[in-house]
């Protein structure tokens, strides 16, 4: 995408959607820690709806920026990162058999990240790449991930639910979170490779 066809506004409706749903991001933790697992998951829930929202308006009436480029994909990675861990530690929410979240379900999502972020800063260093565009695969990941923390906090409300579906949401992550990472890496050296003429001349 040309620097003609991103926008260098900051208060864009999409950029505002993203700062809202970081706002919400602290707090969804708070309302977690004082057992709201009801309105944590209203809460949950708006802010996964605007990831979607902000993409659609920022294409759909010409509002990307550079501002946009960066800040949406931290703003996913802080709300997916923060709900695994609250998820996940002990005390949050109520003890049984498939709650809270286990930990190699939260180190496979934050350790997806990690990995994602450490190929695109060492590139970078090295090569001075930096178009950097989120693979489908990984954008599926996303999807599954908010997908399930919704389907996480409503077992959470209703404890009748959780036998019958959380051992496949948790399996499910896991293996997008896997997969994405490993194609994450695939993904990257067909950008450069596509890249390597323009650079060349």
């Amino acid at each position: 995408m040309s620097d003609s066809q991103v926008s260098t506004k900051i208060l864009t409706i999409p950029n505002l959607l993203t700062f809202l749903r970081m706002a919400l991001i602290p707090l969804f933790a708070i309302l977690l820690v004082y057992n709201r697992e009801g309105w944590a998951l209203i809460l949950f829930t708006i802010a996964g709806v605007s990831d979607g929202i902000d993409g659609f308006v920022a294409r759909r009436f010409k509002q990307e920026s550079e501002l946009g480029i960066i800040i949406d994909p931290i703003a996913d990675k802080l709300l997916m990162t923060t709900a695994f861990i609250m998820l996940s530690w002990p005390g949050v929410l109520e003890v049984s058999r498939f709650l809270p979240v286990p930990f190699w379900v939260t180190a496979t999502v934050i350790g997806r990240d990690v990995l994602i972020v450490t190929v695109a800063a060492s590139i970078t260093v090295m090569t001075g790449f930096r178009d950097f565009v989120p693979s489908w695969l990984g954008k599926a990941s996303t999807f599954v991930q908010v997908v399930a923390v919704i389907m996480i906090l409503v077992a959470a409300t209703y404890p009748q639910l959780r036998g019958f579906y959380l051992p496949t949401v948790y399996t499910t992550v896991v293996a997008f979170a896997v997969f994405s990472g490993v194609h994450y890496i695939f993904h990257v050296a067909k950008l450069m490779k596509q890249h390597q003429p323009e650079n060349s001349d």
